[in-house]
């Protein structure tokens, strides 16, 4: 007869082993879990619910990221394409000085909102 379990040598911890995880306990409402299943079921290895809640959470830091700062002629080249889109679409009845007038106001934006912008200088005063 073999030996029996106690007599293993090999000496084992309880539970489950540890992986590095931290373990997170995560208590979602009944339309959460039905919007999670409904996604994981569009998936085509269809993940269980811990695997299909790390993938989106991986994906909201992936798009969350700050992207790279912008390029130093990236405002110039901007202004540019909405100044072109603006020709095409503006009145080509009106007089160039107009046309340069109400082109300068669509680019640089209402005056009520100039303060709120957050990618222009703030005025001195």
């Amino acid at each position: 007869m073999g030996s029996s379990i106690s007599n293993i040598r090999k000496k084992r911890g309880r539970g489950r082993p540890k992986v590095g995880a931290i373990p997170v306990m995560v208590r979602l409402l009944p339309e959460q879990a039905k919007s999670l299943d409904a996604w994981r079921a569009k998936q085509t290895d269809r993940p269980g619910r811990p695997e299909a809640i790390r993938r989106l959470i991986e994906r909201a830091f992936t798009a969350a990221a700050p992207s790279e700062p912008a390029k130093a002629g990236g405002r110039r080249k901007v202004a540019e394409l909405a100044g072109r889109a603006i020709d095409s679409l503006g009145d080509q009845t009106a007089t160039v000085e107009e046309r340069a007038h109400r082109k300068h106001r669509l680019i640089k934006g209402p005056r009520e909102f100039r303060d709120v912008r957050g990618d222009q200088p703030k005025k001195k005063g």
